[in-house]
């Protein structure tokens, strides 16, 4: 019996992963894929309630992240603690999502598109780029980051990128059976949710899954552009 698949997704704040690839985690997950999420940030600004602070904002935050990881069947998160709205690819975070490569060893992982046309949230942008660099070529060398080997963390190839909230598409997933894991890990980020209305975000998320499937021929899906390395 072949070891079972692994995929990191790697983004930038709670409620990011839930959009972006829900529905394709909920998929992995049913096939036996064991998933994990790296966050850049804890959230800490994404909120209009002028008597909360960052503080206890990132705190709800992260509790809501994690019942909607385990809504989703997701093995663990992985919180960077970077503040909201100011991640800067440096080597510092580099070197913390390398440490993660290394020591999950994912087959797969899905991160931000950097490279998307038009504006992008700066810390989509950033987590993106910075994972990117991180997957291909820091974490496949002992010379990068070699305060790793202290930790018993081998250097590790990831084949496959999965590119989310991309203008580009070229890989789509059929998620129609999982709109539902979707729509539950969604409804976990109620500080978020309470500003649109859940109703209103079920509705425009299922219609734009209903769009990206229709170019590939499916129900509902999910849609990235796909990089593989050698």
């Amino acid at each position: 019996m072949s070891e079972a698949k692994r995929a990191l997704v790697i983004v930038a704040h709670p409620d990011d992963a839930e959009f972006l690839c829900g529905g394709t985690v909920a998929r992995w997950v049913s096939e036996g894929w064991e998933v994990a999420f790296v966050l850049v940030t804890s959230g800490d600004k994404g909120s209009h309630d002028e008597e909360i602070t960052s503080e206890r904002l990132a705190a709800i935050r992260e509790d809501e992240e994690r019942a909607a990881a385990s809504a989703l069947g997701v093995s663990e998160c992985v919180f960077l603690g970077h503040p909201d709205g100011f991640v800067e690819d440096t080597a510092e975070l580099r070197g913390k999502i390398v440490r993660e490569i290394r020591r999950f060893k994912p087959d797969v992982a899905i991160t931000w598109d950097p490279y998307r046309r038009g504006h992008n949230h700066r810390d989509h942008r950033l987590t993106g780029q910075a994972a990117l660099d991180a997957l291909y070529p820091l974490s496949r060398s002992h010379l990068y980051y070699p305060e790793h080997m202290d930790e018993g963390l081998e250097p590790h190839r990831v084949r496959e990128a999965l590119l989310a909230g991309t203008d580009r598409p070229n890989h789509h997933v059929d998620v129609s059976k999982f709109f539902g894991k979707k729509m539950k890990a969604l409804q976990c980020h109620k500080s978020q949710m309470s500003r649109y209305g859940f109703g209103e975000v079920r509705k425009r998320v299922r219609q734009r899954m209903a769009e990206v499937g229709k170019e590939a021929g499916f129900k509902l899906a999910e849609a990235f552009h796909r990089i593989e390395w050698g």
